[in-house]
């Protein structure tokens, strides 16, 4: 319990920077560890919530969540984190392992043609962007100026939650890196926006996965209760930390995770 404790404090502490909820880091721990994946699943679950109460409230008092958009995503991924949970209690843990690799290496590749961007370009707003007003402002403490910037592309980017939901539920991992993934290169937001959107969202969605995890018997309490101690503190401190950084390097240090989390899968999914 000690070692998972320290652990989830990493974990939580990188989630919050990256967006990526922390349970993605987690999972192939867990699972280093000897716990059965779909324990390590469920267990994550509890730890993404944890990143994002731990986080979010940081990036809302700041102004850089964008709420709108997120309350606008949040139905697709609810739906389909509820749809991806029911999915996984039928399926073999070694296609869990593919299906995790394969989707980071989409995300990999998305982020990776990107990394030049320090801020996205003004953007011309489509239909549903425009009536839902996702534009706002934000000031970014490493550039020390005032960001403003406008959202597009909703309705793609709606369809693409949906299936980053489905993932969340299958998988455990909040489903941070396909989220930021579509904030950044579908709806054009700012990376450090991104990651505070993608750090609100993910507990609500990771909550309507846990629900189906517990149902099933697949959440074991105490493997979660050091996991939610350890992802809240570390979360509370990313969430602190996150915008002293360049957009640069948030976007490098969430390639570098998700590039060590690819060969962990592809791994694991060979020897099981």
């Amino acid at each position: 319990m000690l070692l998972v404790l320290f652990v989830s404090l990493f974990a939580g502490f990188l989630g919050a920077l990256t967006g990526l909820g922390g349970g993605s880091i987690m999972i192939p721990i867990l699972v280093g560890l000897g716990i059965p994946v779909k324990y390590a699943i469920a267990a994550s679950m509890v730890a993404i919530v944890a990143t994002s109460s731990g986080s979010a409230a940081t990036y809302v008092r700041e102004h850089m969540t964008n709420i709108r958009a997120a309350f606008f995503l949040e139905i697709f991924t609810i739906t389909g984190a509820i749809i991806g949970a029911t999915i996984t209690a039928l399926v073999a843990p070694r296609f869990l392992y593919f299906f995790f690799a394969g989707f980071l290496m989409l995300s990999f590749y998305g982020i990776s043609g990107h990394l030049k961007e320090e801020f996205p370009q003004w953007n011309k707003q489509g239909r549903i962007a425009k009536w839902l007003e996702l534009e706002a402002t934000y000031y970014d403490a490493a550039a020390d100026k005032e960001i403003h910037y406008r959202l597009t592309n909703a309705r793609y980017a709606g369809l693409g939650m949906l299936v980053a939901g489905v993932a969340a539920g299958m998988l455990g991992i909040g489903a941070g890196a396909f989220k930021v993934s579509i904030h950044e290169l579908i709806l054009k937001m700012p990376s450090k926006v991104s990651t505070a959107t993608s750090n609100f969202i993910i507990g609500m969605t990771a909550l309507a996965g846990a629900s189906v995890y517990f149902a099933s018997g697949l959440l074991s309490i105490g493997l979660a209760a050091p996991l939610l101690v350890g992802t809240t503190i570390g979360a509370g401190i990313g969430g602190r930390l996150l915008n002293r950084f360049p957009n640069r390097t948030v976007r490098y240090l969430f390639l570098i995770i998700v590039l060590l989390l690819i060969i962990q899968m592809l791994y694991k999914g060979i020897m099981s």
